[in-house]
């Protein structure tokens, strides 16, 4: 059974930053590009950013380019997103997912293979 637990959210004000993880169980991701979506109240779920399976290669959203990092560690199965300089426009359910890819490809490519239970990430201005 695949598992990914996302932790790391939680309540900042804007202009701070904040660090998600998300670690997967019962299977390796080294042969998969992971991903990083997020979902705001009433509106549909979204890729923030795509890391390919070597770390190599990332794809990011327009709105979180400059500001957000992805970044993952294949030994321990982990795959993290750095979010700077946080908006209140970021405000949303984080997911993390394991993409049906090698590579890093853009939104309207991306199938998912697996996906986290979500971690809140609320920007007060």
């Amino acid at each position: 059974q695949v598992q990914l637990v996302e932790s790391g959210g939680g309540l900042v004000q804007a202009g701070g930053s904040l660090r998600l993880s998300c670690a997967v169980s019962g299977r390796t991701i080294r042969h998969y590009a992971m991903s990083w979506f997020r979902q705001a109240p009433g509106k549909d779920r979204d890729l923030v950013a795509i890391v390919n399976w070597s770390g190599g290669s990332t794809v990011y959203a327009d709105s979180v380019k400059g500001r957000f990092t992805i970044s993952r560690d294949n030994a321990k199965n982990t795959v993290d997103l750095q979010m700077n300089s946080l908006k209140p426009e970021d405000t949303a359910m984080y997911y993390c997912a394991v993409a049906a890819t090698r590579d890093a490809v853009p939104a309207s490519d991306v199938e998912i293979l697996y996906w986290g239970q979500g971690t809140q990430v609320t920007v007060s201005s």
